[in-house]
């Protein structure tokens, strides 16, 4: 049992393995692992972290790339041999903003190969793992706020841009106009592809479903919005395929429970152009309004090849109520079947855990936006 890294957790059918605060950076974000290294995004502190996990219960950070000024890298994907890291203007004006490329045929030394600019405040979630295209969400200039950018990849070093496709009406440079009611935000959070298809969470606009058999001319094929239900900001649009069905998360963004209840919903797209909600997630029981900062969903362990895959149990971060995964046998009844909520650090008001990566070994690593570091857990 390791040395528990700050107050005691709480926790049901999962325990702590390992944990690091990675040199004093522990705002983290984005996790991923190859091999026996785990890659890690930051707030704000740092870039990009690379850490050594082949003992979980003493994990070494092995790298550490630092953000260029007025930039952050919170998100990394990795394929065969490639890194990619969103350059996304943050607090401040940034040189230039895009997807950095990195070879990473040394996995403790990735070595830059090319750049992909963008304009605007720059790209925000990427879904990159097959090595030869790259789905990224982007605040381009000239249009409202976050859209689709498709990249071929087959040439790292010059990578290309396909197509772009946004939600009608967020192309102002180009003279729409926002269709939406005011106090809505329509735009893309983030796609993940399987096969000809990539699944979207669009934020206020809900969920949709991309035909990207032509990558230079994709098209909408079904889509489904429930924001006059009280839903906000759709986050991840998590596919289980072979169940025809899509669990999509919404995204708390304000403290203290100040605004509408985020949920997570499982979707039938049995008919992907009428698109269902079957259920929703149950709520952490708990006083967690109270215990301060952000309650409520963010992110999935999202299914990448190479990790623990799995159409029947969701891991899914609740910021300060933690890691919770549940059980969707049922689908329309997902029952929660365990949770940790790491102890909050000295001088954190409280846990915030961000992100979660299931590795092939089975071990879940969670990280913390604000800075408690990252936590290796496995199932009791």
């Amino acid at each position: 049992m390791p040395a528990m890294p700050y107050a005691t957790p709480e926790s049901w059918n999962l325990r702590l393995v390992g944990h690091t605060d990675l040199n004093g950076h522990g705002d983290t974000m984005q996790l991923m692992v190859r091999g026996n290294y785990l890659y890690c995004g930051h707030t704000h502190s740092m870039g990009t972290s690379i850490v050594d996990v082949s003992d979980p219960r003493k994990p070494r950070v092995v790298n550490q790339i630092p953000n260029p000024p007025g930039v952050r890298s919170a998100k990394v994907q990795l394929a065969e041999d490639l890194m990619l890291v969103n350059h996304e203007e943050w607090g401040g004006k940034a040189a230039r903003t895009g997807l950095a490329i990195y070879q990473i045929r040394d996995p403790k030394e990735p070595v830059p190969l090319g750049f992909f600019q963008t304009t605007g405040r720059g790209p925000h979630r990427m879904w990159f793992v097959d090595g030869r295209n790259a789905y990224s969400s982007v605040t381009p200039e000239g249009y409202t706020h976050r859209i689709m950018f498709i990249l071929d990849m087959r040439d790292p070093a010059n990578p290309r841009e396909l197509s772009k496709w946004w939600i009608p009406g967020q192309w102002t440079a180009g003279g729409e106009q926002p269709t939406w009611p005011p106090d809505l935000n329509y735009n893309i959070h983030h796609g993940i592809a399987h096969g000809d298809r990539l699944y979207m969470g669009m934020w206020d606009a809900g969920f949709g479903i991309l035909d990207i058999s032509n990558k230079e001319a994709p098209a909408l094929v079904g889509r489904l919005e429930w924001s006059q239900e009280g839903g906000r900001s759709a986050h991840t649009a998590l596919p289980l395929p072979h169940r025809k069905l899509v669990v999509l998360c919404e995204e708390s963004n304000n403290n203290d429970c100040q605004e509408l209840p985020r949920r997570v919903r499982v979707i039938d797209i049995q008919d992907e152009h009428n698109p269902r909600i079957l259920s929703l997630f149950p709520q952490p029981e708990g006083d967690f309004c109270k215990k301060g900062l952000r309650f409520g969903p963010h992110n999935l362990h999202e299914n990448q090849p190479g990790s623990t895959v799995s159409d029947r149990f969701i891991y899914v971060t609740y910021y300060n109520a933690g890691l919770r995964v549940v059980d969707i046998d049922d689908p329309r009844a997902p029952k929660e079947v365990a949770y940790y909520i790491p102890g909050t650090p000295p001088g954190q008001k409280a846990i915030q855990t961000n992100d979660v990566y299931v590795d092939h070994r089975g071990l879940i690593y969670i990280s913390d936006r604000v800075g408690a570091g990252i936590d290796i857990l496995e199932w009791t």
